[in-house]
């Protein structure tokens, strides 16, 4: 069978479902047609390990003989608010607090998606960075990894240092 080399195409779309225990998911194109499966090393090369279900993405794909597969991610952005209250510790914090927040270099000390949380290292501070489930959904991640290196933004709260948002280093690197 003579396979027929082409290029990539460019399409915009929802993230259905990801898992990174899997190690992939599927995006549903805005113009409609099959699922585009989503490979956990395309997200990689992108800089993230994972991606919220319902995140908008722009997506290179290409037909392949197992069907339509993004081969890199061009941008990726949060799902659209759906109305769910922010997180009660955040009910009392100044906005302007919360938009102040500096955006730092963090490692994830360790995250149980189960739990809904974990914990964060800044590099050159010692407390720790509580990280919050919905925190990461509202950033447009979906789990992180012991050790991945994050960008992350966060102010004092009720319990200590706690992200506002977060974002994977290298996208971090490139908004900067």
């Amino acid at each position: 069978m003579e396979q027929v080399e082409q290029q990539p195409r460019r399409v915009e779309g929802r993230v259905k479902w990801f898992d990174p225990l899997k190690g992939f998911g599927f995006v549903v194109a805005d113009v409609g047609g099959p699922d585009i499966l989503l490979h956990s090393n395309v997200l990689r090369n992108y800089g993230q390990s994972s991606v919220a279900d319902g995140a908008h993405v722009v997506v290179d794909i290409q037909e392949t003989p197992r069907g339509i597969q993004a081969v890199a991610v061009v941008e990726i952005q949060p799902p659209e608010d759906d109305g769910t209250p922010p997180l009660a510790d955040f009910e009392v914090v100044d906005p302007a607090v919360i938009a102040a927040a500096e955006l730092e270099p963090a490692r994830v000390k360790w995250f149980d998606k189960a739990k809904g949380f974990g914990f964060a290292n800044v590099f050159g501070r010692p407390e720790d960075v509580f990280l919050h489930v919905e925190v990461l959904r509202r950033s447009g991640l979906s789990d992180v990894q012991s050790g991945e290196a994050l960008g992350l933004r966060a102010i004092e709260g009720k319990r200590g240092r706690m992200a506002v948002e977060v974002c994977p280093w290298e996208s971090a690197l490139k908004s900067g």
